[in-house]
């Protein structure tokens, strides 16, 4: 057994590009950017950026793309894999990408409502699932 998943809290660094491949099926793509202060050997104390790629599939890429802009801050949920390719040089360059599972805006609360989808879209399931499954449950009743 494997298991495969990332869960990234940053800012994103170039608005969502939406685009349609040839069967007419939704992508889009976006960077975002994790910080972290690291101590260097000499004792100061350095910001630290790591840059991921995120790709977004069917109606989850369609029902985000609009709201992710540059500089929002974002969760990402999702499966990593390291993507290696050869620049104009003939230099091997990796780069650190992340198809998402699942995308939370960040930030005040009008920012969180106006957008919270999570995996049941990215599969192409009714989105509402999930609110239908707790629907006439008390509050109590829910295990978390």
């Amino acid at each position: 057994m494997s298991f495969n998943k990332v869960i990234l809290i940053g800012n994103i660094g170039q608005s969502a590009e939406l685009r349609y491949t040839p069967r007419g099926i939704p992508v889009a793509n976006f960077t975002v950017a994790t910080n972290e202060k690291r101590r260097r050997e000499d004792g100061e104390v350095e910001n630290v950026t790591t840059w991921f790629r995120i790709t977004l599939w069917g109606p989850l890429a369609e029902s985000t793309a609009r709201y992710l802009q540059k500089g929002r801050q974002v969760f990402v949920e999702g499966r990593l894999r390291l993507q290696e390719w050869q620049d104009k040089n003939g230099q091997s360059r990796f780069s650190l990408e992340v198809t998402a599972t699942d995308i939370r805006l960040l930030g005040s609360k009008e920012q969180e409502d106006m957008v919270a989808v999570d995996d049941y879209e990215s599969q192409g399931e009714d989105a509402d699932m999930e609110g239908e499954s707790r629907e006439g449950k008390e509050e109590s009743d829910i295990p978390f």
